[in-house]
Order: C-alpha cells, then structure tokens, then sequence
C-alpha cells in the first residue's frame, strides 16, 4: 500500500481529454523554470476534479506523452520530420527550454544531411556560377536556396536539370539554357531571364513574378497555376505551353507569341493583349 506522501507526490492529468498520470519530481525537476514546474511548484492553487482529482489542461493531449518522457528522461523523441512541429509548439507553449533546443537541433541536422545528399552543394553551386562556363546539365539541384546571392548565371547550361522548388530570385539568367528542366514550384520571381530556352520545361507553380522574360522560349512549356504577375513577356514565344490557371494580371501580352497556348482557367485581369 502507497503511503501518504508517496500518494501526495502522485498527479493525476487530464491534456485536452487524455489521462495521465505522474509525480510532481518529474514535473518540476528537469525544467525547473516551465510552466508545468511553476504550476505544481505548490505557490499555485490548481483547479482539480473533485472527484477523481485529475487537473485539467487545455491542450491537445496527442503529444503530452513525449512532453513526460522528455521530463524523466530527458531525451528528444525520434519522430516524423512534421510531427516535430507539433510537439515543438507543446514544448513552446509548456516553456521546456531544453526540449526546444534539443528539437532545433535534430532538425537543422536534418537540414544540413539533407543538402550534403544532394549532387551539388550551396558552396558548390556559388563556385560553378564563379567560373567561365557554368554547365548543370542533367545536374540534382532540388529545392537549393540560392535566394541571398548575387546570382549570375549568364549563358548557363541547366538542360533537363532538376530544379525545384530552388530559389533563383533575382537571379541574372540571361540566355540561359533551361530546356525540359523540372522548375516546379521554382522561384524566379525578379529574375533576368532575357532570352532564355524554357522549350518543354516544366513551370508548374513556379513563382515568376516581375520576371523578365522579354525575347524568351517557353514554347511547350508547361506553366499550370504558375504566377506570371508583372512578368516582361515582350516578344516571349509562348507558342503550344500550357497556362492553365496561370496568373498572368498586369502582364502585356502584346507582341508575344500565344498560337496554340492553353489559357484555360488563366487569370487575366489588367492583361493586355
């Protein structure tokens, strides 16, 4: 039989429904400066069932769990990339300093294993761009965040080259060669891509905001639901490419080459044409 102070140093929860229960050493002992150790730090009067005596927290209890383990053991639990963020924000919300550091951590290590698995590195990308003759053809560069760079990839060769999601805003992409590359979801919003071949390359959702895309080649291109607002389309030979709910407002249209272009569902207000 448990005896009194034993029984005393038992706390019963209920998280948003869930029922758990643990002592007040777990609760107050590792993170001493939380939220959950300032509540049962026995300066508070907390609000409790009168019956089963359970203290009740507003909060979704689905993760509570990795809240306890965290506080006996002190590890971060081994989880899916996107339940971090759910449990991140309990850890925020309890103010368990530790437990945040320590979900930062896995995940910027996540990050930094995940660009050193791809083809090129940043590093490697900002010396190519450096040199004479930049040539990614065929080259992995998915999801590569170039953004803060004085990009200039003038006359560069990204043939058939996996691009997406990469951010090239304001990138200097002036003849560049991008024919059958995969951009989807690509960044150029800002870009100089005067003159540049986008034969059969793949736009879809691609971000080509006040883009310059004067004397380019899209023809076949695929731009579903890509965003073309403002974009310079003087002369841009946009002969057979999909634009199926484009985004092609405040854009001139005057001069640019639409035979057999698929404009259905495309945004078109303010257009010229």
């Amino acid at each position: 039989m448990t005896n009194d102070s034993d029984s005393s140093s038992l706390i019963r929860l209920n998280i948003g429904g869930k029922k758990f229960c643990t002592t007040i050493d777990t609760l107050t002992q590792r993170e001493p400066d939380s939220m959950l150790a300032a509540m049962f730090s026995g300066r508070h009067t907390l609000c409790q069932d009168p019956e089963k005596g359970y203290v009740f927290l507003d909060r979704d209890g689905k993760h509570f769990r990795h809240i306890l383990n965290w506080l006996r053991d002190g590890v971060v639990p081994t989880l899916k990339d996107s339940k971090y963020t759910e449990v991140l924000r309990e850890a925020e919300y309890y103010q368990l300093l530790g437990l945040i550091d320590g979900i930062h951590a896995i995940l910027n290590k996540k990050k930094e294993d995940e660009e050193l698995d791809t083809e090129l590195t940043r590093t490697d990308i900002i010396k190519c761009i450096q040199s004479d003759r930049v040539r990614f053809r065929g080259v992995n560069l998915s999801g590569l965040d170039l953004s803060k760079l004085d990009v200039d990839a003038e006359g560069a060769n990204f043939h058939n080259a996996t691009l997406r999601e990469c951010e090239f805003t304001g990138a200097n992409l002036r003849g560049a060669l991008l024919a059958g590359a995969n951009l989807q979801s690509a960044n150029l919003q800002d870009a100089c891509l005067i003159n540049s071949s986008f034969c059969q390359a793949d736009l879809r959702s691609a971000h080509l905001q006040n883009a310059d895309l004067t004397n380019a080649n899209l023809e076949g291109a695929i731009l579903e639901g890509a965003n073309l607002k403002g974009a310079k389309l003087s002369n841009t030979n946009l002969k057979d490419a999909n634009l199926q709910r484009a985004y092609l407002r405040q854009v001139n249209l005057r001069d640019t080459h639409l035979e057999g272009a698929k404009l259905d569902g495309a945004n078109l207000l303010g257009a010229m044409r």
